[in-house]
């Protein structure tokens, strides 16, 4: 799954920027890798930082949809809305979904 993210996130791009400010190939914010003591700006320090967020997500939502929207959407949009607060994370959600599946059946 986590290949997937970085694929719709960055497109597996070690040095890409969004206009939000996320960093990297897990297009990690600079606060959620400093919450977590790493380097939005390493490589190496981007992939754990956004697989250990994931995991806060996957623990706090149970469910990998809401993980993935959570991802995309931040946690407190999620929350409150219930599930994907935006079309545009529905999207994502489905993108990285249907990377992950293709990345599964490479791996078979």
């Amino acid at each position: 799954m986590l290949v997937a993210v970085a694929q719709v996130e960055s497109q597996m791009t070690a040095n890409a920027r969004s206009s939000a400010g996320a960093r990297g190939l897990l297009q990690v914010l600079p606060s959620t890798a400093a919450a977590l003591r790493l380097d939005a700006d390493r490589p190496a320090a981007n992939v754990l930082a956004g697989a250990r967020y994931l995991k806060q997500l996957l623990d706090e939502f149970h469910s990998t949809d809401l993980a993935l929207a959570a991802y995309n959407a931040g946690p407190t949009a999620v929350a409150e809305a219930g599930g994907a607060p935006t079309q545009r994370t529905l999207r994502y959600v489905a993108d990285v979904t249907s990377s992950w599946r293709e990345l599964l059946h490479v791996c078979r």
